[in-house]
């Protein structure tokens, strides 16, 4: 009985508001103090133990504050908000699984409990779980129509699943709310990524009005002018970010691109060493290779050749002409003989006479609004800019379903070769990058690989009248390229005349180049990256590729593809 009544005891109004009184005066060590005292005398108090807990997150000290949450949770199990706050502390300490569950019983007890709905969400697109993460912003963005926030991370999951114009209609709609950089910097990624970049540019351009010292809008928006083939603009814009943070990585990398680009070796080498970031060590070995420091070259190589997984194209294309050139084993297990895996097929449903798909690609490619993207290896010809397999027009989606067929054929077709390309290829096809190339007369690519991809394509959709006895418009492969330092011709070449509606798969390792072609008809083609899924989500940081952030208050997490945001719910019970 007495203990009993020890527990039902209750704190006076005065206690009470000194214990609240160190709290919200950040006397956080000595808030812990009291309120451990308090529930000495007073161990069935909840508020206390609400305070104790805050106050111990406030300290970092996540572990003891869950304890505290767990005890007053024993005591009435029915307190949302105390669910709530236990959540918070697993997913500060990184327990998702655990921190989603608490979240879910919050939200059984108080389903109008918006913030809880925006966590939860938040926590499930960092698992990828994105319809389940996008039914929970809705839930937030129902019960309180102002959440801003809610809207922003909407559309960065709208995003993720390639519904950009839904996710562009989620940023603006948080921006009509609340006029912030964060929500500009969004509404440009989506924008960009839609091959707006005009509209990207004003966008990027505002969120640094609202945030002058913004060095992730500095650097996006040198990505653009990039695109746009603005390299002056560009570079002043890297310049900017890193004199706003001279640790920022994609700055430092597009420094270094930029670079690289100009032939300019000795100088990139530092801004890739100082980014750390996506393939900074191939491109230091391409820096010392294209400059002919081939001992340097070796040793770098070396322990690169030593990892267990061999699954960056970019090394095997360095590794194989190493080794050719220097007549030496090629160590790197990519895929070391790439012109034999080249695949050539026909698409029926483009390939038949009349196809509706054709001529809906070729309307839609002449129709659409798309911006042009830069880019110096091309001539006589435009690329578009964006993730054209992201956008809404049908043809391009079910183009892209076609492909997805095709490179499932191509698995199967190549299945039991000792090769990490085939040993870790995509289950989960998604398109890193795609775009269509149009070329004119004299239309032609220079040698190249797709450093980022994993397996490249092209689908053909018109190509010029054909010269007998000539290799116009087709396209040629080969491990030598890009004005590689060569000590010999011994080096495989490949070349196919493609057709109307084929497509023609192959490694991204390999060098490949369109010959130039002197009719006057257009030749269009669509090209795209394919990387396996896991490693897709590792290339997020890639300068090309989408960038967006979750909107919210407190603890900033980066996550992949977003920078997760999630809320603090801090309510005295």
């Amino acid at each position: 009985m007495k203990q009993g009544m020890q527990a039902a005891r209750q704190p006076g109004q005065g206690e009470v508001h000194a214990l609240f009184n160190l709290y919200n005066t950040g006397q956080l060590p000595a808030a812990e103090l009291k309120a451990k005292s308090l529930l000495k005398q007073y161990p069935g108090a909840l508020v206390v133990y609400n305070v104790l807990g805050v106050a111990l997150e406030g300290q970092r000290k996540f572990e003891e504050a869950a304890e505290t949450y767990r005890k007053a949770l024993a005591l009435n199990p029915s307190i949302s908000e105390m669910h709530f706050n236990l959540g918070s502390v697993l997913a500060q300490l990184g327990r998702d699984s655990e921190a989603i569950a608490s979240y879910k019983r919050a939200i059984a007890i108080s389903p109008g409990l918006a913030v809880a709905h925006f966590n939860l969400a938040s926590l499930l697109q960092r698992r990828n779980l994105l319809d389940e993460a996008i039914e929970h912003y809705r839930q937030a963005v129902v019960i309180e129509p102002g959440f801003f926030e809610a809207y922003g991370s909407l559309g960065t999951a709208m995003q993720q699943q390639g519904h950009l114009d839904d996710a562009i209609a989620c940023y603006r709609q948080a921006l009509a709310i609340s006029d912030h950089a964060l929500g500009h910097f969004n509404l440009a990624t989506a924008l960009r990524d839609r091959g707006a970049l005009e509209q990207a540019v004003a966008h990027y351009r505002q969120a640094i009005v609202l945030q002058p010292n913004y060095a992730d809008a500095y650097n996006n928006l040198g990505e653009v002018f990039r695109d746009q083939g603005n390299m002056e603009q560009a570079v002043a814009c890297y310049q900017q970010a890193l004199s706003q943070q001279p640790n920022h990585q994609a700055a430092a990398f597009n420094m270094a691109q930029f670079l690289y680009d100009a032939q300019r070796f000795a100088e990139a080498i530092p801004y890739f060493q100082s980014s750390q970031l996506e393939d900074w060590q191939e491109r230091v070995l391409y820096c010392l290779y294209k400059s002919g420091q081939y001992e340097a070259f070796k040793q770098r190589l070396q322990p690169l050749l030593a990892q267990a997984e061999h699954v960056s194209p970019f090394l095997a294309t360095l590794s194989a002409h190493y080794a050719a050139n220097f007549n030496q084993t090629d160590g790197y297990r990519f895929c070391r003989t790439p012109v034999d895996y080249v695949f050539h097929r026909s698409i029926a449903p483009l390939a038949e006479g009349n196809s509706a798909l054709l001529a809906n690609l070729l309307q839609d490619i002449d129709l659409t609004d798309i911006a042009e993207r830069r880019q110096g290896r091309l001539y006589n010809g435009m690329q578009s800019a964006g993730n054209l397999f992201k956008r809404k027009e049908a043809s391009f989606r079910d183009l892209a379903q076609l492909i997805v067929e095709q490179v499932q054929a191509y698995g199967e077709h190549f299945a039991g070769q000792d090769c990490d390309l085939v040993r870790f290829f995509p289950e989960d096809i998604e398109f890193a990058s795609s775009w269509y190339v149009r070329m004119r007369q004299g239309g032609h690519l220079t040698s190249h690989i797709h450093e980022i991809g994993w397996l490249s394509g092209c689908v053909y959709l018109a190509l010029p009248q054909e010269v007998p006895g000539r290799h116009d418009g087709s396209i040629e492969f080969s491990t030598h390229g890009d004005d590689y330092p060569k000590m010999h011709d011994d080096f495989p070449v490949k070349t196919i005349r493609p057709a109307v509606g084929d497509i023609v798969l192959f490694p991204s390792s390999l060098f490949h180049r369109t010959i130039p072609f002197h009719s006057e008809e257009e030749r269009i083609c669509i090209a795209f990256d394919i990387k396996p899924a896991s490693r897709f989500a590792k290339a997020a940081l890639s300068l090309d590729s989408m960038k967006v952030m979750l909107l919210g208050a407190v603890n900033l997490l980066v996550a992949e593809l977003v920078e997760v945001t999630a809320w603090s719910l801090r309510v005295m019970v």
